[in-house]
């Protein structure tokens, strides 16, 4: 067992931040375990071979708490207010929130919400002009789950409007006002603080009253827990939910033999989202981790505190694991071992309503839009510049 990996470099150049995948499918083969230099300049062990990515994401010993790190990762950095939740968090506090929230996530209670969700993505097709163009990111896969997390937090009205444009600044900081995504940060602990004194106040029939009900009543959440909480369900709704419905969509938009199966039978959609989250997942890598002792992983020492990468969008790409894995097949029966949500005790709470949401994203747009096509040829299409995420700066369509 090698102590040392002879494995290193910096793989994200321009060209994979533009097409991970042909990259990852080299490093793979090469060596799924690998120290490198991020983009950001600092270091991390990426993990990119299904198998070892799947027992990773549910390896206790690989923890999410950020204070178990020793290579000097610093990360998104955010106040006590906001960091104290899900992604930073390990057993037994990991648990006890969780489970506050993941009655509330049931597929039962989510499928209850699909006339909700489907009135909200009508509402913002009703909004479109009679025949574009027209940027579907800003005018549809944005405001949709957006709009969805806000009505289940009971936050609506200009507050919507605000969060919105809070998150944004967060994910696609202004390099001309580099001091933005910092007031953004101040003003969601202000709204959120706010909000949950006025749900203390008068509590309402949403998550957030649940919550503050929970805490108040059983003491089970601390002020910084509660807020991050409500923070982490607009941070987790938002990002990946926005990305996974552009890339769905663009990867039909590229497969028309794909999305004329889906129209001539709906009842596929289920099954297209599966493939979607397989094909092209919003995010690239599971959220870090660090080994709380020396780990083998792959035939690869990793020391204590290291940072550690699980590839998810490598490894939803393993040929070891599924049949012609760069091609995107709405019929394919393997698409279900994906690994974009996760595994294990970090399984994506949310899991059942981000699937709701692509399954009514699709299914209302491509019905209100059967002509829907690229208003600018693909090689025009611009990716954003992020080894983390997966998503399209821009998609412009026509119908």
């Amino acid at each position: 067992m090698s102590t040392e990996s002879p494995h290193r470099g910096a793989p994200f150049d321009a060209a994979c931040l533009r097409d991970p995948h042909p990259v990852f499918r080299d490093l793979r083969q090469r060596c799924p375990v690998r120290h490198t230099e991020l983009p950001d300049g600092s270091h991390a062990w990426l993990v990119l071979e299904h198998e070892l990515v799947r027992s990773g994401l549910a390896d206790p010993a690989l923890s999410l708490d950020k204070a178990n790190s020793r290579d000097g990762y610093s990360g998104f950095r955010l106040p006590p207010a906001l960091d104290r939740n899900l992604l930073n968090m390990d057993p037994p506090d990991h648990t006890r929130i969780r489970t506050l929230v993941s009655g509330e996530f049931t597929p039962r209670r989510v499928a209850a919400m699909r006339p909700l969700v489907t009135g909200i993505a009508e509402g913002l097709l009703d909004r479109f002009p009679p025949h574009g163009p027209v940027d579907l990111l800003t005018a549809f896969t944005a405001p949709l789950p957006v709009l969805v997390i806000c009505e289940l937090l009971g936050v609506r009205g200009a507050d919507t409007a605000a969060m919105r444009g809070w998150m944004e600044r967060l994910f696609v900081p202004d390099p001309e006002d580099p001091a933005a995504a910092g007031r953004s940060i101040a003003a969601m602990v202000r709204f959120l603080a706010d909000t949950v004194a006025e749900r203390r106040r008068a509590p309402g029939d949403d998550l957030l009253s649940a919550l503050v009900t929970a805490r108040d009543g059983e003491d089970r959440l601390t002020e910084d827990e509660l807020t991050s909480l409500a923070f982490l369900m607009f941070f987790a709704g938002f990002e990946n939910t926005v990305h996974a419905i552009g890339n769905g969509v663009h990867a039909l938009l590229n497969h028309p033999e794909q999305l004329a199966a889906l129209r001539a039978d709906p009842a596929l959609v289920p099954a297209a989202v599966e493939e979607v989250l397989r094909y092209e997942p919003p995010a690239q890598f599971a959220i870090r981790r660090f080994p709380l002792r020396d780990l083998d992983i792959g035939g690869q020492v990793v020391p204590a505190g290291q940072t550690v990468l699980l590839g998810v969008s490598a490894a939803n790409r393993d040929a070891a694991v599924f049949a012609d894995p760069d091609e995107f097949d709405v019929h394919r029966e393997d698409s279900g071992r994906h690994l974009t949500f996760g595994r294990g005790p970090h399984f994506c709470v949310g899991a059942a309503l981000a699937r709701l949401e692509l399954e009514v994203a699709f299914t209302t747009l491509f019905q209100r839009f059967p002509h829907l096509r690229f208003a600018v040829p693909e090689e025009e299409l611009v990716w954003r510049p992020s080894h983390r995420s997966r998503g399209l700066a821009a998609l412009p369509v026509l119908f």
